[in-house]
């Protein structure tokens, strides 16, 4: 990358060992003036991941990074924190007995050497490394310009896996992840399946969607028919039914009582009628 050299050297304040650790690692970032939704999202994409023993990358900032950390915690797995200040310093100080846990779960790394205090231009230094420590970046939430957008144009120049969550198209704090989605730039990410496809080994797929059942799905073709014709108010005689449904008188009399059978159809005594869809 052009604007940012390789850092000279990493402090490492924890038990995790970085070339372990980030063998299967996947960046979890996003805004910091995060939504609830976006906080669920982040939480439970730490955590999936966390089960997968994939170790998830933030930056402990609050919101998306602080909820991702707070997951994969809770999963019993491995995150690490990138500061853009010495490990040896808790940033933001609200976030001191996270830091502390993921440095006795996990790690807290930085370039900067202990005692080096936050600085607006290190944070934006910083977001490469975390965009390069994953084998991909999910950017949860983002505004247009953020912090997470500059991460994610980080981890498309180091040529690594970009993905982003879909939000409220009413919600600021999406529309930087549309933008991405919009424009070819990042992949969709709707759980953790569909985020370990995209980063991990040939072969591993998401499951797809199953659509939801409906109790007509075991009819055959005339019983669908009929069922359809019925009126879920009024009661209607098997002559109308098959004048509505095409299917001949014969079959409709057969039919009929084999839906009632199967709770789909009520006989009462003004006719037949459907009871649900």
């Amino acid at each position: 990358m052009r604007w940012a050299a390789p850092p000279l050297a990493l402090w490492v304040r924890g038990p995790a060992l970085l070339d372990d650790a980030l063998r299967r690692a996947v960046s979890v970032v996003g805004a910091r003036s995060a939504t609830a939704y976006g906080e669920h999202v982040a939480s439970e994409f730490g955590y999936g991941l966390a089960e997968e023993s994939v170790t998830v990358v933030s930056g402990a900032a609050y919101g998306i990074d602080g909820a991702a950390h707070r997951g994969a915690l809770a999963g019993h797995g491995t995150t690490v924190a990138v500061l853009a200040c010495g490990v040896d310093l808790s940033y933001p100080a609200a976030h001191t007995a996270l830091l502390d846990r993921i440095a006795k779960e996990g790690a807290v790394v930085s370039e900067y050497a202990p005692g080096t205090p936050p600085a607006k231009h290190r944070f934006l230094v910083r977001n490469r490394l975390i965009a390069a420590m994953g084998l991909g970046t999910v950017v949860v939430e983002a505004g247009v310009r953020s912090g997470a957008r500059n991460t994610a144009g980080s981890a498309t120049a180091l040529g690594k896996i970009l993905l982003a969550v879909p939000g409220s198209v009413a919600s600021a704090m999406s529309h930087g992840c549309h933008e991405l989605l919009r424009t070819g730039a990042a992949t969709l990410a709707c759980s953790v399946p569909e985020i370990l496809e995209a980063v991990g080994q040939i072969g591993e797929l998401a499951p797809v969607a199953a659509a939801p059942k409906r109790p007509t799905d075991g009819l055959g073709e005339q019983a669908l028919r009929v069922h359809d014709a019925l009126s879920g108010r009024a009661g209607r005689s098997p002559e109308q039914v098959a004048a509505e449904s095409g299917v001949p008188l014969d079959r409709v009399r057969a039919l009929l009582p084999e839906l009632e059978l199967t709770g789909l159809a009520a006989r009462g005594e003004e006719g037949w009628t459907r009871v649900r869809s």
